[in-house]
């Protein structure tokens, strides 16, 4: 298994529905977490990279109906 985190910049923050929607992303075989940071606008996902890649996680994210403006790097 290899972890990795991914943090994407949300424009609005999640609508209740959004946050269900999230909860099946949660049940997604390769995701480990899902916590937000709402001062910063962000969602950290970890992820089995073994199993998923970035651009599916981001896609995951995308269906639920959260608007993605950015990926940041980590340090």
């Amino acid at each position: 298994m290899t972890q990795l985190d991914v943090v994407y910049r949300y424009v609005n923050p999640p609508t209740e529905i959004e946050l269900r929607a999230l909860d099946n992303v949660r049940e997604v075989y390769g995701i480990r977490k899902i916590s937000f940071d709402e001062k910063a606008a962000t969602v950290r996902v970890e992820f089995d990279a073994s199993r998923l890649k970035e651009p599916v996680v981001a896609e995951l994210l995308r269906k639920t109906g959260m608007e993605l403006k950015e990926r940041l790097v980590l340090a």
